[in-house]
């Protein structure tokens, strides 16, 4: 049996991916951004152009994958990321999924949450994108992606947890997440796997966002991937610093999770709408949110600090093929 991964322009074997980011946008934007197209429309050539450039900085570090969760609400454009593939190269894997209630699109399935048909229709969206491919366009997306608030899963965003968790017991779908400032990453998995997940075919995003052990200790003993993927995000969003992340990261590896590791920037190269404009002070400690910041700063340093080599080739490499080698294995529901 071949261990398949869609990507934006077919599927792949899973040991093909290579070395692997698990968590970037090549475009984002936040919901809203469509009522603000008289001076923030959308320039598809420029994301076009910023989305090549930036594939082939990162195949010039050797990066052969990028796995890009952007949430269907939130500018997510599989045309796009498949001409970006096609220029390019670069093996690039979309999403189906929602944002968390607080920075989502919630007015469409909250009404017909009230209604009582919202869970079902989810459910139906997700499976028909998985299994027939996004819109008319024929492509795939590889993963669920999943979202929760600060300290809460709403029951909103309860709902699209449920879907998923069923479409993956169906078909076998990789679960991405996001969590929000360093919270909600052990009750996430717990409620997957209350609704019958595999933890192995589960990532828990932004787990970075959080330097207490413990509570990676939490999700990793359950035997779900973490990601340490928002590198050279400081000073927003309750993130930490980037030596806070190594140390927590240090500490994971030396007690032997290095397996269940992966590594990104969650990076957004085109913004939906307006350029962000950032007081000074910010831009300064996010200068290098960039998809480059691992290669050039952050692995450099973990070899400084004595990592092994074949500890961050599991992390970039092994690890993601991991993940989904057991796409196909289905489970009954």
């Amino acid at each position: 049996m071949k261990h398949t991964v869609e990507t934006v322009t077919g599927p792949i074997e899973a040991d093909l991916l290579g070395k692997t980011l698990i968590h970037e946008h090549f475009v984002f934007g936040y919901p809203g951004f469509h009522g603000d197209d008289s001076l923030g429309g959308f320039d598809e050539q420029d994301a076009l152009e910023t989305g090549i450039t930036i594939a082939l900085q990162l195949m010039s570090f050797g990066v052969d994958t990028v796995v890009d969760p952007t949430p269907n609400e939130c500018g997510r454009n599989p045309e796009l990321l498949k001409e970006i593939s096609e220029r390019t190269g670069l093996q690039i894997v979309c999403a189906t999924g929602f944002y968390y209630e607080g920075e989502g699109a919630t007015p469409y399935f909250k009404f017909r949450q009230g209604l009582g048909t919202a869970e079902e229709e989810i459910y139906e969206m997700f499976k028909k994108e998985i299994t027939e491919g996004i819109r008319n366009t024929g492509i795939k997306p590889g993963i669920i992606k999943l979202a929760s608030s600060k300290g809460v899963i709403t029951e909103y965003e309860r709902m699209f947890f449920k879907a998923a968790a069923r479409v993956q017991r169906e078909e076998g779908t990789v679960i991405l997440t996001h969590t929000q400032e360093g919270t909600m990453g052990p009750e996430q998995v717990e409620l997957l796997m209350e609704f019958g997940c595999d933890p192995k075919k589960i990532v828990i995003g932004h787990m970075c966002g959080n330097t207490d052990t413990d509570y990676h200790l939490k999700v990793l003993e359950k035997g779900a991937f973490i990601a340490f993927d928002r590198f050279g995000i400081q000073g927003m969003v309750g993130a930490p610093t980037d030596d806070e992340r190594i140390k927590t990261l240090l500490k994971l590896v030396t007690h032997g999770y290095t397996d269940q590791i992966m590594l990104s920037h969650d990076t957004v190269n085109h913004w939906m709408g307006r350029p962000l404009i950032l007081p000074e002070v910010i831009q300064e400690k996010m200068k290098n949110w960039h998809p480059a910041h691992l290669f050039e700063n952050i692995i450099p340093e973990l070899r400084k600090q004595g990592m092994p080599e074949e500890n961050i080739r599991t992390m970039l490499e092994i690890n993601p093929s991991k993940l989904f080698f057991h796409q196909e294995a289905k489970i009954n529901s």
